[in-house]
């Protein structure tokens, strides 16, 4: 019978459940927030991965995609993913499969791509119905033991199938591939490390556990980023609290190409996109932000870095690449925060913690490993000693058997007259006849023997901890002498900030300003020298009424300290000037300093602020001073002398 809407009402009254708004927002926050940090943006310490990380290789694993068989399809592997064990968007397994085969995004690739997988240039991958797809050889090594009871699997998302929790994580992947994600309230930027360096401070730290971080940065000298540079920081600092600011910078070289001197840069900092570098470069060159770069060009070519600036006649190179590492991102930086999930928890780890995790974890899965071992030495010994029991009494056997009614009694015949276990039983009349032989009888007896070896061992291994920490170091010296190579990042112990002074050459100039208050800058050698009956050059274009109130020849990294009708100072560097044609008026003085109601009465260039500067006004007033009271310049000046407010000309003497 059909419900009356009041009873259908009525009923839903019932089930609702009247709660307080904002407790229910808070709780509703706190479990979205914990399922985005432990399900999603944070690695595990353990195996160094992100849940759909390890979810894929694990997929791939099981569908035998290890690095001596085929490829197959990404969307093939895309849907096994998603299907089995990540229900969630294609394109997020996809996103992530693709990074971990990028060799310019992981330092150890994990995933060997055939295809379009991307490039530096930030060229997306190919859609997965182009790409293929296989494991790589250092993969496996997190993948190594997964089915001798190492890890715990826990119920897929629709409890059909069942998935690991962990990997092994024989490899420290998290340290050697670093690891970036932004959760809720908290963010993890791990750098990459070089896999010789990482393997020889694990040896260290479990031969003493008392290391301090002043020699674990001795062995881990600095990150170690998939497209080279240069790194600069504070290291002791960085693996000292887990956190720090790192320099990046790209490499460069100076190259003569066809008789013309060109800049070369042949590495880039770390996840910097090369086209967008190219374009910044170039954009700055239209500015004249960079000057006297006469072509820009990229040669790059499978996979190594090469973009060449040609320069003009007479430029200065070192000029043009403190100019690139000053404005653009050839110098870039890296905000380190070493933070994982520890036990299921976020944590934010120094890198002797990093490596006591790792032992740690190494340590229960050799024990678990070593536990299924003897187990299934146990067993197999268990069969062999009954088939030589079997084999010593042969004839009797054959004749129990023989004599029985059916398997079953047989079975329990066996068991009662030989003192034999079900499974020895089973065993012997599961054997074929060619296991009679002599040669068979020869090949158990040792197998026998191997066994109580093997069992001894095992049984070592778990009662004695300094065994695993042996095996361990075995381990990693494996790990280190199969898969160990160079550093690519070089580590600089000092970086000098680069000022503005830096990008602008030291030469010669002439500065005009005129009575109106118009300045320009112009290169000494535009004021050439003339012979005998020399009708002379333009000096300046200017205004009617307007004249040359005062020359000023100096350098380009000479200050200008300007006096106003008020008694103050104000500071221009000598390039600061606009440059100008000698046709040219030049730039009012009002855009270029903080006027206010006043003009500038005198200007004197200043190399270095040492000495005394005297100065007398109109009226007889004189004063000396230090110039070490004006070596520190401010945009809104400073008061040097006080003068009548309808103002005073001023002289200077640099003394």
């Amino acid at each position: 019978m059909k419900k009356s809407a009041e009873q259908e009402f009525s009923e839903n009254q019932k089930r609702i459940t009247n709660v307080e708004v904002s407790n229910e927002m808070k709780k509703a926050y706190l479990d979205y927030a914990m399922s985005v940090i432990v399900s999603r943006a944070i690695p595990s310490i353990e195996d160094g991965l992100k849940p759909v990380q390890r979810r894929i290789l694990y997929s791939m694993y099981q569908m035998g995609l290890k690095p001596n068989s085929q490829t197959k399809k990404s969307a093939r592997i895309v849907g096994e993913v998603i299907g089995k064990y990540h229900p969630h968007g294609d394109s997020a397994v996809y996103d992530a499969m693709v990074r971990m085969a990028q060799n310019f995004s992981l330092r150890y690739p994990l995933i060997h791509g055939q295809g379009n997988f991307g490039s530096i240039d930030g060229d997306p991958p190919a859609a997965y119905r182009y790409t293929e797809a296989k494991l790589t050889e250092i993969s496996l090594e997190l993948l190594q033991d997964i089915e001798k009871n190492t890890v715990k699997f826990i119920p897929n998302f629709d409890n059909s199938l069942k998935e690991p929790q962990l990997l092994p994580g024989k490899l420290p992947a998290l340290i050697l591939n670093g690891a970036s994600g932004i959760a809720v309230g908290m963010a993890t930027n791990i750098p990459p490390h070089n896999l010789t360096e990482i393997c020889n401070a694990i040896i260290e730290y479990i031969k003493n556990p008392n290391i301090t971080f002043e020699e674990l940065c001795k062995i881990v000298t600095g990150p170690d980023f998939p497209t080279g540079g240069s790194v600069y920081g504070n290291m002791l600092e960085l693996y000292k609290t887990g956190k720090g600011r790192l320099t990046l910078r790209g490499k460069t070289s100076i190259e003569k190409i066809k008789q013309k001197e060109c800049v070369v840069i042949t590495e880039i900092p770390y996840m910097l996109n090369k086209s967008s570098l190219i374009s910044q470069i170039a954009d700055l060159i239209q500015k004249k932000k960079i000057r006297d770069v006469a072509d820009l060009r990229d040669e790059s070519s499978k996979g190594k870095i090469r973009i060449v600036l040609e320069l003009r006649k007479n430029a200065n190179p070192k000029l043009i690449i403190n100019a690139l590492y000053k404005y653009t991102r050839l110098q870039d930086f890296f905000n380190a925060n070493f933070l994982a999930l520890v036990d299921g928890q976020p944590q934010i780890l120094n890198l002797k913690q990093i490596l006591e995790q790792y032992v740690r974890y190494r340590k229960h899965i050799i024990t678990e490993r070593t536990k299924f071992e003897l187990k299934k030495a146990k067993e197999r010994l268990e069969i062999v000693d009954g088939l030589l029991i079997a084999l010593k009494g042969i004839d009797k056997i054959i004749s129990l058997i023989k004599n029985s009614k059916n398997a079953t009694q047989a079975l329990d015949n066996l068991i009662k007259k030989f003192k034999l276990s079900q499974k020895q039983a089973k065993a012997i009349l599961e054997t074929k006849l060619q296991q009679l032989t002599s040669l068979e009888q020869d090949k158990l007896k040792k197998e026998q023997k191997e066994l109580k070896q093997k069992i001894q061992e095992y049984e070592e291994i778990l009662g004695d901890i300094k065994k695993v920490l042996k095996i361990i170091i075995k381990e990693v010296s494996e790990l280190r002498k199969k898969y160990g190579d160079p550093r690519r990042t070089s580590v600089l112990k000092t970086i000098n900030e680069i000022r503005e002074k830096d990008v602008i050459q030291d030469k010669q100039v002439v500065i005009t300003i005129t009575d109106k208050g118009y300045c320009k800058r112009m290169d000494v050698k535009a004021y050439r020298e003339q012979k005998r009956g020399g009708k002379g050059v333009i000096g300046s274009n200017l205004a009617t009424g307007d004249f040359v109130k005062q020359l000023i020849s100096c350098s380009t990294h000479d200050y200008l300290m300007f006096f106003t009708t008020r008694g103050r100072v104000l500071w221009l560097k000598a390039y600061e000037i606009p440059e100008a044609e000698r046709y040219s008026k030049g730039k009012a003085l009002v855009n270029l300093l903080n006027l206010k109601n006043e003009k500038i009465t005198n200007v004197i260039p200043v190399k270095k602020f040492e000495g005394n500067l005297f100065m007398a006004t109109k009226k007889g007033q004189v004063k000396k001073i230090s110039l070490k009271h004006f070596s520190k310049p401010r945009a809104s000046g400073l008061r040097a002398i006080n003068l009548p407010e309808d103002g005073s000309d001023l002289s200077l003497i640099h003394i």
